[in-house]
């Protein structure tokens, strides 16, 4: 058969044609089959391509046209959600300043790079006008005496960073020590009885609350199903809601609990002084208290476990000297949204990493106000619940380190509790968080100083607890991060080295994210938001160290009601409507129908909630893209995108588009 020929055979089976090629790496074949099919290809790929980058286009499009009346939208109708705008009116005038500074730099600057302005090139006579000549003199002025003043701070909230870095790294290595030889604190197992309940100690359990309609019900329940023997333990509803409605609700759901033999009592007060300090104040002065030896505190949102008293008061068991258990909080809300996710970054590793460390360590930590037990001798020998700041439990928990007593922290004893799911709430909960130790820190210095503890725990108290990690930390991360880099842009011979603006925060948040593995996508994220909080925590700071009016504000933080498993939510739902009326039967104070129309009327009628914004936030939003386009003139690359990202998410920050939304 000659080479270049091809043979087919056509066979019919079963109504069907089958061709068999033979030959087929005949190059005659070959270049017809090329000639055939090269075509087709590419007009194939030429056409995907084109298809894709239509769908891309369209995408984008879509998107930038979705966001834009988002945005419209959203500055129509949002109200200004600053925290007191009499008191946060002086930062916002220094942010509005300096961005419009910023502005008129940068058009200088786009002048100048175009005209190819350079004060070592052009002679003095070679000046063209008035705006070169200024420009001239600036360039002097700003590297004789602008540029070392600005590299004086920066290196200055460097040496912070590296100083607060330090201790993170030293914390973390605390936890792996910890983890890795697992140390924890034990208990005998022996400790009480089970078959004599009269060994069990007399513990209080209070829940103190405020206008918590959305999880008093969760709370009282939790805490009525401890595991505890029945006539050694109390618990106390301490009520401080304005609404008269509420307050009816709460006691109806007292009196039920109390029909089925717990032993609870309700307690509201008349003249409501001092928020939360001035409720347990209040509690503590009961006669009934002096029987009792332990105290458990729980906020509204906390549902313990029914073991959690069986697995924290055998603690106390032989250490006359321990004066607080104190239990890890556990997030049933921690994935509604990204809000939720990166505050569930920032408190894991507070309980994971520096509750445990302390705790373990130095056998002092900060109380969290809650989920904990406290010995009740302890809080009398330290002066009692005062009311002197918005920090209630880091006052009582530093007056008790400072008369001997010590703390345990329990990282397996989880109780459930719920994260802010908007901005605002959040943004609320850490003004208070961050302005309190400030004011307690004015407050007990003098006695830190004279108190009779060794050096080291002075020195703990005062450059670790309070310096640190509650000054420091706002400090740096505002001026760092938010000034002093965007001005860095304007200022080229101070320009902030590359390992400050992200190696090192970079290690540093990978860090934080350790302790919750599962959040390890979001460390880009979590970076740029610890990076926008910081303007909200260094206001707060400021506020209570020269006790500004904010610094005094109590605003009770927005709970949802979730509870930790979805079904315990439904049936809460289906058994409401049905028993409202069965608790109002139980009222003679007045008439079941009267009294059903007042709390349909009070569910019925809510204020209209409103997505904010936040000046400060848009205002370095704008500070910092301008700052990002004036670094794209100098060619800087990290630089430029860092303050690109930041500058953006400033600006969803600003404008409430993190958190819960409100239609």
């Amino acid at each position: 058969m000659a080479p270049n020929s091809v043979t087919i055979a056509t066979d019919k089976v079963n109504d069907f044609t089958l061709l068999q090629v033979h030959d087929l790496d005949s190059p005659m074949f070959q270049e017809k089959q090329k000639k055939s099919t090269s075509t087709k290809q590419f007009t194939w790929v030429i056409l995907l391509k084109l298809h894709k980058l239509l769908t891309c286009l369209t995408w984008l499009t879509n998107g930038l046209k979705s966001t834009f009346s988002l945005v419209k939208k959203r500055i129509s109708l949002s109200d200004i959600g600053d925290e007191n705008p009499k008191n946060t009116t002086r930062l916002y005038r220094f942010i509005k300043f300096f961005l419009a500074l910023s502005i008129l730099a940068l058009v200088v600057e786009i002048i100048a790079h175009f005209n190819k302005w350079n004060l070592h090139v052009i002679q003095p006579w070679e000046v063209k006008n008035l705006l070169q000549w200024f420009y001239l003199g600036w360039l002097g002025f700003r590297e004789d005496y602008v540029a070392p003043l600005v590299l004086f701070v920066s290196q200055f909230c460097i040496v912070l960073f590296l100083i607060q870095s330090l201790d993170r790294l030293v914390l973390c290595l605390g936890c792996f020590w910890i983890n890795f030889k697992k140390l924890k604190p034990m208990i005998d197992d022996d400790a009480y009885d089970v078959e004599d309940p009269s060994s069990f100690p007399m513990v209080l359990v209070q829940i103190p609350m405020c206008n918590e309609r959305e999880v008093y019900s969760q709370s009282i329940g939790a805490a009525c199903q401890l595991d505890w023997p029945k006539d050694r333990i109390l618990v106390q509803v301490l009520d401080d809601s304005d609404d008269a409605n509420l307050q009816m609700l709460i006691k109806d759901e007292v009196s039920s609990w109390k029909e089925k033999g717990v032993n609870i009592v309700y307690r509201h007060r008349l003249i409501r002084t001092g928020y939360k300090a001035g409720n347990l104040k209040s509690a503590m002065s009961c006669d009934y208290v002096k029987d009792y030896e332990f105290v458990a505190i729980f906020d509204a949102d906390f549902q313990p476990n029914p073991d959690y008293l069986k697995l924290t008061i055998p603690h106390f068991k032989g250490k006359p000297d321990l004066g607080l258990v104190q239990a890890r909080w556990s997030f049933v809300n921690k994935d509604e949204n990204l809000l939720t996710r990166l505050q569930n970054i920032n408190l894991c590793f507070h309980f994971e990493v520096e509750q445990q460390v302390n705790g373990y360590f130095l056998n002092f930590f900060g109380f969290n106000g809650t989920a904990g037990v406290w010995r009740i001798k302890a809080l009398e020998d330290s002066g009692g619940w005062l009311e002197r700041t918005t920090v209630e439990d880091m006052d009582i928990a530093v007056r008790a380190h400072l008369n001997g007593w010590k703390f345990i922290y329990l990282n397996d004893v989880k109780v459930l509790c719920e994260l802010p799911e908007s901005y605002e709430a959040y943004k609320k909960q850490q003004h208070r968080w961050h302005s309190g130790p400030m004011q307690l820190f004015r407050l007990c210095l003098p006695a830190v100083i004279t108190a009779k503890i060794s050096v080291w725990k002075k020195a703990n108290l005062i450059f670790l607890f309070f310096l640190l990690r509650k000054l420091i930390l706002p400090f740096y991360s505002f001026t760092l991060f938010c000034i002093i880099l965007p001005l860095t842009m304007f200022i080229p011979e101070s320009e902030l080295p590359l390992w400050v603006i992200c190696y090192v925060p970079i290690i540093m948040s990978f860090l934080n994210i350790l302790p919750s593995p599962k959040s390890v996508p979001f460390l880009v994220p979590y970076l740029l938001f610890e990076n926008t909080m910081s303007v909200t925590k260094f206001n707060a700071m400021v506020s209570g160290l020269f006790q500004l009016g904010s610094a005094y504000e109590w605003v009770v933080t927005k709970k949802t009601g979730r509870s930790s498993e979805s079904d315990l939510l439904a049936l809460a739902e289906r058994e409401s409507k049905s028993s409202n009326e069965d608790k109002i039967s139980r009222r003679h104070s007045e008439s079941g129908l009267e009294l059903l129309g007042k709390i349909q009327k009070s569910e019925a009628v809510s204020k209209k909630k409103k997505n904010k914004l936040y000046r400060k936030e848009l205002a370095l939003a704008f500070l910092l893209l301008t700052a990002s386009a004036r670094s794209l003139l100098s060619a800087h690359g990290v630089h430029f995108y860092f303050l690109l990202f930041q500058g953006l998410s400033f600006l969803v920050m600003g404008l409430d588009l993190i958190g819960e939304q409100v239609s």
